[in-house]
């Protein structure tokens, strides 16, 4: 059975929480969650957004450690004209970790559409990484995997070309040349840093010259000898 409570933030959204849950099946969606000693499962909860709700705020003390289930939440700052600049799209795994060594976060964390996360308890959090050896460990693994991912990120977007940016990111987020897509086209093109015309039109191109072959979310580069001509 699951217990359906109801949290209630400073901005009086309200996220639907359930305390109980299957720890088997979350990892089994999210692998990352494996590493959550037993004593922090023990207080985490799980929350709905609805699309547009805010979970945090720039500047707003740290209350809970976050993980996305499902759906996407996406990291968001503001430019002093009012544009949204989006630091990360998170459709899975944790987000916001360098608020904990803050004590505060650094941005807003807004749901792009009905989403499910984990919140685990700032306190709680902290003090397993004090104690727990193999936790902390863990952690740190976890933070030294996104360093990477993230100079990834750097280095793609520093691209010229569309097509440079998508064959980058087949090669780095991939296997064997091959990357099946996890998100939407509009959204895959919003990490690449292009609006999503000039991504259709590229893969058309690339697909026409032979760089790639594309099947459905299957993305796969072409060792044809003279292909890549990009």
């Amino acid at each position: 059975m699951i217990v359906i409570a109801y949290w209630y933030d400073r901005d009086h959204m309200t996220a639907h929480v359930s305390h109980r849950m299957d720890w088997q099946e979350l990892i089994a969606s999210e692998p990352a969650l494996a590493t959550i000693p037993l004593r922090l499962r023990a207080v985490a909860d799980h929350l709905e957004f609805e699309a547009g709700e805010t979970l945090f705020r720039l500047g707003d003390r740290l209350k809970g450690v976050f993980c996305v289930v499902a759906g996407e939440v996406r990291l968001i700052r503001r430019a002093r004209n009012g544009t949204e600049i989006v630091l990360q799209r998170a459709r899975g795994g944790f987000f916001a970790e360098a608020s904990i060594g803050t004590g505060k976060y650094h941005c807003d964390a807004v749901a792009a559409e009905t989403s499910a996360v984990l919140r685990i308890p700032a306190q709680a959090f902290r003090a397993a990484l004090a104690t727990d050896v193999r936790f902390r460990d863990a952690w740190m693994a976890h933070l030294a995997h996104e360093v990477l991912t993230l100079r990834a990120q750097c280095e793609r977007l520093g691209l010229k070309t569309a097509a440079q940016r998508i064959v980058h990111y087949i090669e780095s987020e991939g296997a064997d040349g091959m990357v099946t897509l996890t998100e939407s086209r509009k959204a895959w093109a919003a990490e690449l840093g292009l609006t999503h015309e000039a991504l259709y039109r590229t893969l058309r191109q690339l697909q026409a010259d032979g760089t790639l072959h594309v099947d459905a979310n299957r993305i796969t580069l072409s060792h044809r000898k003279g292909a890549g001509r990009w």
